[in-house]
C-alpha cells in the first residue's frame, strides 16, 4: 500500500505497534516543502488490510479513497485486530487488540492527545471485544473529539444488549452513517435517533468501463461458459447450498454453466469447525451430480483480483438467508461493475436492486434461482439490459462520489469556531431576572423558559447573591432588590431545629427536606462571607455578618472535602473584608490542615489530588488552600494549593490547547477522566482559582489559563460551539458528545455571569480590545496563543 507523503505524518513510525505504555508521544511531522497542512485530521477506527473481513475491506477503502480523492484530510488509522486472525500493520497509528480492555483505554487517550478534529468509527457487533462487542463503549466514552459512527448492521429486533450498545453509540455520536434508508428508519423508529443525526451514504464501489465481461472471461479461461458467481467469507448464512440445489435444473438446460464460489471460510467458523461447511457443500454438489459445474477459489482476494473475477461473471448471486443484512460490499461492487444480480430480498438488495437494476427472489428457493437464471440466459438482450441498468445505477456509488459524501459527513462535525470575541464584553442580565421571582431564583429551565416544576434550591440562590455583589453591569437599584430576595431565601432556608440549611424548595414554597447536603451548607457560608465584603447595600453587608456568625460553628464541623473548601472560601472572604471572627480564623486553619492531610494520604506520583476521583467544582479545593496560605502566611499550604491547581489544570487542557472540563461522567471513577458532559460550574471554578493563584504569585500563567477557561463559554471547546449568549446573559447547561444541552438553568447562567466578573478582576489593566480566535478558541494576539507553548508552560511552572 502506497501512502501519500502528505498523510504519512499522522502514522506511527514503528512497524510493530507499541502496546506497552498507556500513551505515546506525538510523532514529529516529516517535512515536505511542497506539502500543505491538512484541512482536518481524522482518527479512523476499524479493521484494516491484510485482515480478512468485510469491515476491514471497507475501512481500507475509506482510507485509500480519501487519500486519493481528498488528500487534504489527514487520516490516523487505528486498527481493530482479531485474536483469531492476527496481522501485522506497519503503517498505522495504533492497534486495538479486540479482547484487551487496556487497548481501548490506551487508544482513547492517544486519540485525545493527538488532537484530531474528528473520530470515525466503523461498528459491527462481531469485531470488538466482549459480548456483542460491548467493549467498544470503553473507547467511545473516553473520546473527546466529535465522533462519527458507521453502523454496518442495524437490526429490526436486536437483543437487549445489542439495543443498549447502539443506544450508547447514538448518545456519543455527533453523526451516524448508514448505507440504507431502511437502517436510517430503524434507528429513528426503534432507537429514537434524531433524523438530522443519521446520514445515508451508500456503500462505495469501483469505477470501471461497461461491457468488458467477455475479455475478463477469456483471461480467466472461462470463454464460452455461462458464469454464475458468489463472493465472500463462507458461512451457513450465505445460503450457497440453495444455489447448488438449483444447479441440476440450470445445467440441464445450459450445460456450459459454471457456478464459482470465491472466498475463504470465515475465520471464526474455521476456528470452530475447520472446513466442514465447505466440505458439506462439495458433498451436496457431488450427490446432485453437478460437482463438475462447481468451481472453488478458496482465497480472500485483494480488491483488483476480486474486480477482475466479478467482471468475468454473467450473473452475480447473493442468496443470503439473513434478510436484515444492512450492507453487502460485494453487492455494491457487482452493481457498479454492471453485473446482472439475482438476490434474496435482504435490506441492501431491496434498495439497490429496485427499478429493474437486479432481480429479487424468495429466500431458500432453488426453483426461484433456477427460474431467474433461465430468464436471463435465455434472453441475452434482457441480460445485457439489466447489466447496463446496474452499471448506470452504480455511478451514484463510485468512489469519487463516496469520498465526497464521506468527507462532507466528517467535516460537518469538525468544530469551525473562528469568531471575534471580547473578553471584556458585558453579558446582559435578562437571563437573571427571567429566572427569578419574589421567592428566589428558579433551578431549571426547558430551553430558555424557567421550569417551575423543579422549584428552587439554596445552591443557586447563594450564587445569585454572590453575583449581585459584583454584577457591575446591572443597575444598583436592581442589584439591591434581587440581592434582598436571594438573601431572604437563604435566611428562610435555615432550619433552627436541625441547625442546618435546607436546600430544595418546591414552587409552592414548601421544603423538600429538613437538611440540605453538606456542600449546600458550605456554599451558604461562602456566600455569607462573600456578602460581608461585596453585598450592594450596607444593610445587607451587616445582615451577612450576623448570619455568618450565627452559622459558622455549625458548618465548621462538616467533613466533606468540597464542603470544607467552600466554608474556607467563605471564611477567607469574611476575614479579608475585616470581619472580626475568631471562628472564621480557626475554620481556615482546621480546613487547610485537613486538606493537606488528605492530599498526603491520596497523592501518588501521577495523581497530585486530594481524592482518588475527580468530581465537580474541583479547583475549589486548591483555591481554598491558596487563599488560606495567603491569610496565614503558610508556604507549605501555598505549595500544596499551587501543585494541585497545576495538576487539575493539566487535566483540563486539551492537546489542541482549548479548555476541556472534567466531564460529569468522570464522577465516581477512580483515577479516570472522561470528557463529557462538561459543566459551566467547572469553568467558573477554574477562573476563580486562577484569580486566587495570580493574586498569590503574580505569575501570568494563571491569567492565561483563566482566559482559556472563559473562552470555553464562547466556543473555545471540543465542539466549537458557544454556550453563552452575551446579549441575554444566558448559558446552556453543558457540552455533550452531540453538541450542547439547550436548557439554560440557573447554575449555568450564574456560572457564566460570575466567570465574567472573575475574569475582569484577573485581566485587570489589560487592553480590552476584541481578540480574534482560531478554531481551538485560543486568541491569536495573546501571550500564550500557541496551545503547545501554553500547555508546556503549565506543566513546568513552579
Amino acid at each position: 500500500m502506497n501512502i501519500d507523503p502528505a498523510r504519512r505524518f499522522a502514522k506511527s513510525s514503528s512497524a510493530e505497534p507499541d502496546h506497552s505504555s498507556r500513551s505515546r508521544p506525538m510523532v514529529v511531522p516529516m517535512f515536505y516543502p511542497e506539502m500543505q497542512a491538512p484541512s482536518c485530521r481524522v482518527a479512523l477506527i476499524g479493521g484494516f488490510k491484510p485482515r480478512k473481513c468485510g469491515i476491514a475491506t471497507f475501512t481500507t477503502d475509506i482510507y485509500e479513497q480519501l487519500g486519493l480523492h481528498r488528500p487534504d484530510i489527514a487520516v490516523d488509522m487505528h486498527v481493530v485486530d482479531s485474536e483469531l486472525d492476527r496481522q501485522d500493520y506497519p503503517d498505522v497509528r495504533g492497534v486495538i487488540r479486540a479482547e484487551l480492555a487496556d487497548d481501548y483505554l490506551r487508544t482513547a487517550e492517544q486519540i485525545n492527545e493527538d488532537a484530531v478534529d474528528a473520530v470515525w468509527l466503523q461498528h459491527e457487533y462481531g469485531i470488538f471485544g466482549g459480548p456483542d462487542g460491548e467493549m467498544v463503549l470503553d473507547l467511545v466514552n473516553r473520546i473527546a473529539p466529535p465522533l462519527v459512527v458507521t453502523l454496518h448492521t442495524v437490526l429490526e429486533n436486536p437483543s437487549e444488549r445489542q439495543r443498549a450498545i447502539v443506544d450508547a453509540l447514538l448518545k456519543r455520536a455527533r453523526r451516524v452513517m448508514v448505507m440504507s434508508n431502511n437502517s436510517r428508519n430503524l434507528l429513528i423508529r426503534n432507537h429514537a435517533a434524531k433524523p438530522e443525526q443519521v446520514a445515508v451514504i451508500e456503500h462505495g464501489a469501483p469505477d470501471r468501463p461497461f461491457g468488458q465481461g467477455e475479455d475478463f472471461r477469456n483471461r480467466a479461461g472461462l470463454d464460452g461458459r455461462n458464469v454464475l458467481m458468489t463472493f465472500g467469507l463462507l458461512g451457513p448464512g450465505k445460503g450457497l447450498e440453495t444455489v447448488i440445489d438449483a444447479l441440476p435444473q440450470i445445467v440441464a438446460q445450459y450445460p456450459d454453466t459454471v457456478y464459482r464460489i470465491v472466498g475463504a471460510t470465515h475465520p471464526n467458523l474455521l476456528a470452530r469447525e475447520g472446513e466442514a461447511y465447505r466440505e458439506r457443500l462439495a458433498a451436496r454438489a457431488a450427490e446432485l451430480g453437478v460437482e463438475d459445474h462447481l468451481q472453488w477459489d478458496n482465497r480472500f482476494l485483494d480488491t483488483e483480483e476480486l474486480l477482475d473475477q466479478l467482471q468475468a461473471c454473467d450473473i452475480y448471486i447473493t442468496p443470503y438467508h439473513n434478510l436484515e443484512q444492512s450492507t453487502s460490499g460485494t453487492l455494491s461492487y457487482a452493481v457498479a461493475l454492471g453485473r446482472a444480480v439475482i438476490s434474496t430480498p435482504y435490506v441492501h438488495a431491496r434498495e439497490l436492486l429496485g427499478n429493474g437494476v437486479g432481480r429479487l427472489i424468495e429466500p431458500s428457493s432453488p426453483a426461484a434461482i433456477a427460474e431467474a437464471v433461465d430468464a436471463l440466459l435465455s434472453d441475452r438482450a434482457a441480460l445485457t439490459a439489466m447489466q447496463l441498468r446496474a452499471w448506470e445505477r452504480g455511478r451514484a456509488t463510485i468512489w469519487p462520489e463516496f469520498a465526497s459524501a464521506a468527507a462532507a459527513l466528517v467535516e460537518s462535525v469538525v468544530p469551525q469556531t473562528s469568531v471575534g470575541m471580547s473578553l471584556r464584553a458585558q453579558p446582559g442580565t435578562a437571563a437573571i431576572t427571567a429566572m427569578s421571582d419574589s421567592t428566589g431564583m428558579l433551578q431549571h429551565s426547558i430551553g430558555v423558559v424557567p421550569d417551575r416544576r423543579h422549584g428552587y434550591c439554596l445552591d443557586d440562590n447563594v450564587r445569585a447573591l454572590m453575583l449581585m455583589g459584583v454584577a457591575e453591569g446591572m443597575p444598583l437599584d436592581q442589584r439591591r432588590h434581587w440581592a434582598t430576595v436571594y438573601a431572604a431565601f437563604i435566611q428562610h432556608a435555615w432550619n433552627p431545629d436541625r441547625a442546618r440549611f435546607r436546600n430544595f424548595m418546591n414552587f409552592d414554597r414548601t421544603w423538600c427536606e429538613d437538611i440540605g447536603s453538606e456542600d449546600s451548607n458550605g456554599r451558604a457560608l461562602w456566600a455569607l462571607g462573600h456578602a460581608i465584603g461585596h453585598a450592594p447595600d450596607e444593610g445587607l453587608r451587616h445582615w451577612a455578618g450576623k448570619w455568618f456568625d450565627s452559622v459558622v460553628d455549625h458548618v465548621a464541623g462538616l467533613q466533606s472535602p468540597r464542603t470544607v473548601a467552600f466554608a474556607m472560601l467563605g471564611a477567607c472572604a469574611a476575614l479579608r473584608a475585616g470581619h472580626p471572627s475568631t471562628a472564621a480564623r480557626q475554620l481556615v486553619r482546621n480546613g487547610a490542615t485537613a486538606l493537606v492531610r488528605l492530599l498526603g494520604t491520596e497523592r501518588r506520583a501521577d495523581w497530585a489530588w486530594f481524592e482518588t476521583v475527580l468530581g465537580y467544582d474541583n479547583p475549589r479545593l486548591p483555591q481554598a488552600l491558596i487563599e488560606a496560605a495567603v491569610l496565614e502566611d503558610r508556604e507549605e499550604w501555598l505549595t500544596a494549593g499551587l501543585d494541585t491547581l497545576r495538576f487539575i489544570i493539566q487535566k483540563q487542557v486539551s492537546s489542541s490547547g482549548h479548555f476541556r472540563s472534567v466531564g460529569s461522567e468522570t464522577f465516581h471513577k477512580p483515577y479516570s477522566i472522561l470528557p463529557f458532559d462538561q459543566q459551566p460550574l467547572e469553568a467558573w471554578a477554574v477562573i476563580d482559582a486562577c484569580v486566587s493563584a495570580c493574586a498569590a504569585t503574580d505569575d501570568p500563567v494563571w491569567r492565561e489559563h483563566g482566559k482559556l477557561a472563559y473562552r470555553w463559554f464562547l466556543g473555545g471547546n471540543d465542539r466549537g460551539i458557544a454556550l453563552a449568549d452575551l446579549a441575554t446573559g444566558r448559558c446552556r447547561d453543558g457540552l455533550t458528545p452531540q453538541g450542547v444541552n439547550e436548557n439554560c438553568g440557573a447554575e449555568s447562567i450564574l456560572a457564566f455571569q460570575l466567570s465574567h466578573y472573575a475574569l475582569q478582576s484577573l485581566i485587570g489593566g489589560r487592553d480590552g480590545a476584541s481578540f480574534r480566535t482560531n478554531a481551538c478558541g485560543v486568541s491569536e494576539g495573546d501571550e500564550f496563543a500557541d496551545p503547545n507553548r501554553f500547555t508546556h508552560h503549565i506543566a513546568h511552572t513552579g
